[in-house]
């Protein structure tokens, strides 16, 4: 029989159908394509009890955008992705990018080779970008022991890639706890270094159609999806799509390329080899992307690559708006949109609905991973280049303290 939980409305079950607790209960999951549905219950499934969940943030990440710094913070967050998929041998598993951070989901099968992803990490992240990133592995029984539940859904923006959605509260209390320093994964060894194959910043800042890029967090006052947050969600994410004023942060001819000379620095660092093979190792890495560039550039198709259709995948691929018991979105829009959303949403926390965070920037910024095979997997992480959801999530702790709340989401 399925164990199941009452929650004051109907009975959820905590278990997946068929006891399902390997890898492949991620990958079973029916991807949904219409991010207008993300509040839908049913979409939803729990992760099983077995499973860990992982999170991780950057510490200080505010002050350190404030630093100019941002593009450090992304690639932090970033790494984790790409060590712990490359670790799992680019299984999918269910992760999301939260701009200083990231947060993810493994069966325990997978937990060893995870927690070696994430102590390498902390170490390259402080050797390499001199940031300090906390981690921690948090088992799933411990979030049901305290009545909160994760349940994770399949978003796929496109046909090549798919993106995990969390709900249930889970997964902010597991940040909360990981920031009281529980459940901490130790740094490895000075000198470590994860797998960060395909890792990379290449790309110029991406500059709004309208006036602005637009950062939002949003999360309920109170735990759980009750139905008015769910309702104040949809009414957003229908705004957006039928507004104007309103478009996609990437535009449709795709982002541009930094010259072969620029944009490497987080490649090569993040590149295995001693300090006397640093000029090396850029030499190489140089040497490389001048073909790149220049076939990118050009729009030069060249055997099976052809550039305009890598353009097309990138903006159909890019993870731009996102839920994990909280929506965080990056919106290319206007100021009187901007306005007029802050004015919903102040109304909305009023009503005692929600609270939220926006920043508002003048460019965003693109952090990818990509396969080491050729293929159409890559994976495209867009933030705000002039504080992002970091900035967005202070805010929202700062209207939350306001009136005497604590969010658990908060940087």
């Amino acid at each position: 029989m399925t164990a199941t939980k009452t929650s004051g409305r109907a009975e959820e079950p905590i278990e997946p159908a068929m006891g399902r607790t390997t890898p492949d209960f991620y990958a079973s999951l029916p991807r949904f394509t219409a991010f207008s549905s993300l509040m839908d219950p049913g979409l939803y499934r729990p992760l099983p009890t077995t499973w860990w969940l992982g999170v991780t943030d950057v510490v200080g990440s505010q002050q350190q955008i404030g630093l100019g710094r941002y593009k450090a913070v992304n690639a932090a967050g970033a790494a984790i992705i790409a060590a712990v998929s490359n670790a799992l041998g680019r299984r999918a598993f269910p992760f999301v990018f939260a701009g200083d951070g990231a947060s993810f989901a493994i069966a325990p099968e997978d937990v060893d080779a995870a927690r070696e992803a994430l102590a390498a990490t902390a170490v390259w992240v402080r050797e390499a970008l001199q940031l300090e990133l906390r981690t921690a592995l948090v088992p799933v029984s411990a979030v049901r022991d305290r009545g909160l539940n994760v349940r994770v859904a399949r978003y796929a923006p496109s046909a090549h890639v798919s993106y995990a959605m969390f709900s249930g509260g889970g997964l902010p209390w597991a940040e909360t706890a990981m920031k009281a320093g529980d459940y901490a994964v130790l740094p490895a060894e000075p000198g470590s270094q994860p797998d960060l194959t395909g890792l990379s910043c290449r790309w110029q800042a991406i500059r709004p159609r309208h006036a602005l890029m637009l950062s939002l967090m949003l999360v309920p006052q109170h735990s759980g999806d009750a139905p008015a947050f769910r309702q104040l969600v949809q009414e957003i994410l229908h705004s957006v799509e039928i507004s104007a004023e309103v478009a996609h942060p990437m535009q449709d001819e795709g982002p541009q390329m930094h010259g072969p000379w620029a944009g490497l620095d987080l490649e090569l660092r993040a590149m295995p080899g001693s300090r006397l093979s640093r000029l090396w190792r850029k030499l190489r890495l140089v040497a490389r992307s001048i073909p790149e560039y220049l076939i990118y550039r050009i729009g030069l198709r060249v055997g099976g690559f052809d550039p305009a259709a890598l353009r097309h995948e990138i903006v159909g691929n890019t993870d731009f708006r996102k839920y994990d018991d909280a929506l965080r979105m990056t919106l290319d829009c206007t100021e009187a949109f901007a306005d007029q959303l802050e004015a919903q949403l102040a109304g909305a926390e009023a009503r005692g609905i929600c609270h939220f965070g926006l920043e508002r920037q003048l460019a965003a910024q693109l952090t990818c991973i990509s396969p080491p095979v050729p293929g159409r997997g890559h994976m495209h992480f867009i933030d705000g280049a002039g504080g992002g959801y970091a900035a967005a999530a202070a805010r929202l702790k700062a209207r939350a303290a306001s009136v005497g709340a604590v969010v658990p989401t908060s940087p």
